[in-house]
């Protein structure tokens, strides 16, 4: 679980999120800005960090001293161009940090690292990923901690969802934009494979807890309730009053992580005793509020 180096919440001097502007990172940088902490948001507009001069452009917007929350990748890895470009990303961004040394680093990783099981996992679970994505992710933990010495807090998100996501990933996220435009739902099999999915200000707000506290270790942001594709579906139909029809469909391929993928929260309760996961339907609802035809 986490350490935390501060005994209460402290107000760092600045944190710089590599990433502010994406889906993550700009939640992130909002639930910091809330608090009071100055901010400098670092994007794509401002940083390639695929360019040969990456390193250097991106150690200029960093100062000594800085909380680094390390957000950006290109996600989902679909292939080896992508993961050989992320470790590119990766290599860029430990370089500036060895020019500019931050006081503590966050990096924003995915519970993809983990292989399947059949019982709810916690951060002791054994890192051995069966995909691209999640190897990407290993691979990059491993290299962070390896050639920087700095306090690292590593923080595992489940599938994400929220108004803003621009992946249109399988799940709450498609499913309310179809739901919004009253079309159909088409599900994966029957969609009866059960998943956790965690709404992005809670990652955000884990995120904001882990710099005010400086915590080191491996947190992963995962509510611990599972629910079946099918049945998100039904209630983002409910909850939009949506004429939407849901149809199941063949499967092209083995169903994902044997249809079961459950987490064991304890650890976020004992490192964040305050702190609780928005139930799915709060979070859907939550989401809906803020408008899905424009996200």
């Amino acid at each position: 679980m986490l350490k935390h180096l501060n005994e209460s919440n402290v107000l760092p001097g600045r944190v710089a999120v590599i990433g502010g502007a994406g889906f993550v990172g700009g939640a992130v940088v909002d639930a910091l800005e809330k608090e009071g902490v100055a901010v400098a948001s670092i994007g794509r507009s401002d940083v390639d960090l695929l360019a040969t001069d990456a390193a250097d452009k991106l150690s200029a917007f960093l100062e000594p001293g800085d909380t680094v929350v390390f957000v950006s990748a290109m996600a989902p890895v679909r292939n080896t161009a992508m993961l050989r470009d992320n470790m590119t990303i990766v290599a860029n961004v430990i370089e500036a940090l060895r020019v500019k040394v931050p006081a503590h680093l966050i990096n924003v990783s995915s519970d993809a690292v983990y292989r399947d099981v059949l019982y709810p996992m916690s951060e002791s679970a054994v890192a051995e990923p069966a995909s691209l994505h999640g190897a990407m992710h290993l691979a990059r933990e491993v290299a962070l901690a390896a050639e920087l010495d700095v306090p690292l807090g590593i923080i595992r998100p489940t599938l994400i969802y929220g108004a803003s996501d621009p992946h249109n990933g399988y799940g709450p996220n498609r499913f309310m934009r179809l739901a919004d435009a009253n079309e159909e739902i088409r599900l994966f099999g029957e969609g009866e494979e059960r998943r956790d999915h965690v709404l992005v200000d809670d990652v955000a707000d884990l995120v904001r807890r882990m710099v005010l506290r400086r915590s080191t270790g491996v947190i992963n942001a995962a509510t611990g309730a599972v629910h079946a594709f099918c049945d998100i579906a039904e209630t983002v139909i409910r909850l939009c009053r949506s004429s939407s029809a849901v149809i199941g469909q063949p499967r092209q391929g083995a169903m994902p992580h044997n249809g079961y993928r459950a987490f064991d929260p304890a650890n976020v309760a004992r490192a964040f005793p305050d702190f609780r996961f928005t139930p799915l339907e709060e979070g859907l609802k939550k989401t809906l509020s803020r408008g899905m035809r424009d996200a």
